[in-house]
């Protein structure tokens, strides 16, 4: 089993901003970037170029579909910090170096959307691929041979002989609408009971609705 993958960012930034202020910047440079040393990240998605950054504009407001602070729970409880031993939560810089990976060639990660079609449509993260949380779980009507195919030709395990084997599989990267919503969860735990190796899974906690509220790039859904 291979090691986890570390993460090349660091997700917390100490600012010195009331110290020393920042000189004004150069015409066309941008000015909400994502971190000091980031302004943007490059992606492939559906075969086309995504430039990730920050909404420049001061002004903007969240989208009005993750607006809402209050769901019924049960189904929209509010989820841990800690989903399970071995599952890392991650933020939305890790979320980015995983993607920046993918762009450059590395194909031993995959940045996963966890939401059904319908919230895909609204907007999704570039670069990350639709798995709905529904596809994986037998429960929800997914048959043996439909999440085979995700297990071998998506993930990367290894069918032998009625076991799996999950030694060279890819670090998934598992996301949904926020820390509200259980579809990620879902399919994280999902795939912790078919014996994916809880250190290839990263949970991107914060999900939409913190992508949103960070001003960054979206794309929408087939």
């Amino acid at each position: 089993m291979m090691t986890s993958i570390k993460t090349l960012f660091t997700a917390t930034v100490i600012s010195a901003a009331v110290l020393f202020p920042a000189a004004t910047p150069a015409a066309g440079e941008m000015t909400v970037r994502i971190t000091p040393d980031i302004a943007s990240v490059e992606v492939m998605h559906n075969g086309k170029k995504i430039t990730i950054q920050r909404n420049q504009d001061e002004n903007h407001r969240v989208n009005p579909d993750f607006a809402k602070t209050s769901r019924k729970c049960p189904p929209f409880c509010v989820q841990p910090s800690s989903l399970a031993p071995g599952v890392e939560t991650i933020g939305e810089v890790e979320v980015l170096d995983y993607l920046s990976r993918i762009n450059k060639g590395d194909a031993s990660v995959l940045v996963i959307d966890s939401r059904t079609a319908d919230w895909v449509k609204k907007g999704t993260i570039p670069g990350s691929v639709n798995i709905p949380w529904t596809s994986l779980n037998p429960a929800q009507g997914a048959d043996p041979m439909s999440i085979a195919e995700i297990l071998e030709n998506q993930f990367g395990a290894v069918h032998q002989e009625d076991l799996w084997d999950f030694s060279k599989v890819k670090t998934l990267v598992l996301f949904c609408n926020g820390m509200w919503c259980g579809q990620s969860p879902n399919n994280i735990q999902t795939l912790l009971r078919f014996g994916y190796p809880a250190e290839k899974i990263k949970w991107y906690r914060g999900g939409m609705q913190d992508w949103e509220i960070l001003g960054l790039t979206t794309v929408a859904g087939e």
